[in-house]
């Protein structure tokens, strides 16, 4: 098969508008770069200082040494800017939000999601909350949602303790790189017993050219509570490289759960390089799904620390891989107590020239017992230049645990699609058809709105890529 019939494409997110910053960091990185950002924040002194040497171990750290070293070192920071914003605190009302950036949330369906669905929304243009809102009956339980400017501002006595305590500022180059210039994302704290019955969802907007969108969140579930979360991402299609460099962490406290639901759709330009990572305390549950479609290069590993006894970690992930694209997607699962369970489910497609990778990590140390991990990747090759790749890395040191791991390749045959064909179906239709199939029970995890989206896509792509 020549051709590429699994075509996504960001064309619904693929617009901008002229840019009306009040702040401009300007381009580059520097210690003056940093100050720029605390005195436009209004920060404290310890938050320059945290962001000051954070800065420090970025210079110092080298970048990834994996396979995709080599795309990384066409990022250019000095080309980069890292702080723009309106100046403005982020509104209550849509009625009240800047005419351009309303009309850029009108345009990807955001309030009409919270109007039909959501609990609540922070949707980020650039590097700032532009809008957030949550449903006043939420409020009045104690549950908290407002971007980590306000968190660290207002709530610090809840926000400050766990503040890069599960992400540590020198985990990784990159989260080294948000720890100093991070503005905007979501914080979270839900009181003990409060399940919320609807998701909170963020949206992050990439608007202008040359920039880097660095978000930092924060969700602390406490005791006995639950909370779904929803984040979706767009960026128009620049001809110079974007950065979307984001820190996620997750505190799920005793028996509290906490789902986290990723459905990215970046264009090919940008380099998308997150590390996300979740507590679980004893009882408690931790669930990242996951879905990415585009960016040009894609580096995430969403993981679970399982912390406490009879914790659970899951992460379920579906990655898309066009030509000119790499998803170097996966998971992480450390084992830290007795009798915790980690589950890792991976689907995986590569299109035309595009490569899929799989890099995984499950630890379990010896002394523990009673532990059980199984992961699973799967990958669909649609064409014969497509390619896949698995680097599961998993460390049992004990043999009181249980753990399994299954991998397969497969391929879209041509016997397949004729048969299809000759009942009826377009080739485009036959091969929506096999990939739906592929994915069918991954995509069920996912909440009905994004489920129902990612398969019209894919029903979209088939009519549109194939003659």
């Amino acid at each position: 098969m020549d051709e590429s019939p699994f075509s996504f494409d960001s064309a619904k997110g693929n617009f901008s508008f002229p840019e009306k910053h009040k702040y401009d960091a300007g381009y580059g990185l520097t210690p003056d770069t940093v100050d720029y950002i605390v005195n436009v924040k209004g920060e404290k002194d310890w938050i320059r200082e945290f962001r000051q040497n954070a800065l420090r171990k970025f210079e110092e750290m080298p970048l990834p040494t994996h396979w995709a070293t080599k795309d990384l070192e066409k990022i250019d920071f000095s080309a980069i800017r890292y702080y723009l914003a309106h100046g403005e605190r982020p509104k209550k009302s849509w009625d009240e939000v800047p005419d351009e950036v309303k009309r850029t949330f009108e345009r990807l369906g955001v309030p009409e999601q919270e109007r039909a669905f959501l609990a609540g929304v922070d949707a980020q243009y650039d590097s700032e909350t532009a809008y957030n809102n949550m449903k006043e009956e939420l409020q009045k339980q104690g549950v908290i949602f407002v971007n980590s400017t306000e968190g660290l501002m207002e709530h610090e006595e809840i926000f400050r303790p766990w503040f890069g305590k599960v992400i540590p500022v020198g985990d990784n180059k990159f989260s080294a790189l948000n720890s100093a210039v991070f503005s905007g994302g979501s914080f979270i704290y839900v009181p003990k017993g409060v399940k919320l019955k609807h998701p909170l969802q963020a949206y992050f907007r990439i608007n202008s050219e040359n920039f880097g969108q660095f978000e930092r969140t924060l969700i602390i579930a406490d005791e006995d509570s639950e909370i779904m979360y929803m984040e979706g991402c767009t960026a128009p299609q620049f001809d110079t490289s974007t950065l979307h460099s984001a820190v996620v962490e997750l505190v799920a406290m005793k028996n509290a759960k906490i789902q986290y639901v990723t459905v990215q759709n970046w264009s090919s330009n940008v380099f998308n390089l997150v590390t996300k990572r979740g507590l679980a305390h004893e009882g408690a549950e931790i669930r990242w799904i996951d879905c990415n479609i585009g960016s040009g290069l894609t580096m995430k590993y969403p993981g679970v620390v399982l912390k406490g006894r009879r914790a659970r970690g899951e992460v379920i992930s579906i990655a898309l891989a066009n030509t000119g694209q790499h998803q170097d997607t996966g998971a992480k699962m450390i084992h830290a107590a007795d009798e915790t369970t980690s589950n890792v489910v991976s689907k995986s497609i590569s299109i035309g020239t595009g490569r899929a990778s799989y890099r995984g990590q499950v630890v379990i140390p010896k002394g523990l017992k009673g532990c059980k991990n199984n992961t699973e990747c799967d990958a669909l090759l649609i064409n014969t230049d497509s390619r896949t790749d698995t680097y599961p890395a998993i460390s049992v040191t004990g043999n009181r645990s249980a753990v399994q791991h299954e991998a397969s390749v497969s391929q879209v045959s041509e016997e397949m699609l004729f048969y299809m064909q000759q009942r009826g179906l377009s080739r485009a239709s036959a091969m929506s058809l096999a990939v739906n199939g592929f994915i069918n029970e991954l995509v069920k995890e996912f909440p009905m709105e994004y489920s129902v989206e990612l398969r019209r896509l894919i029903d979209l792509e088939m009519e549109d890529s194939i003659g």
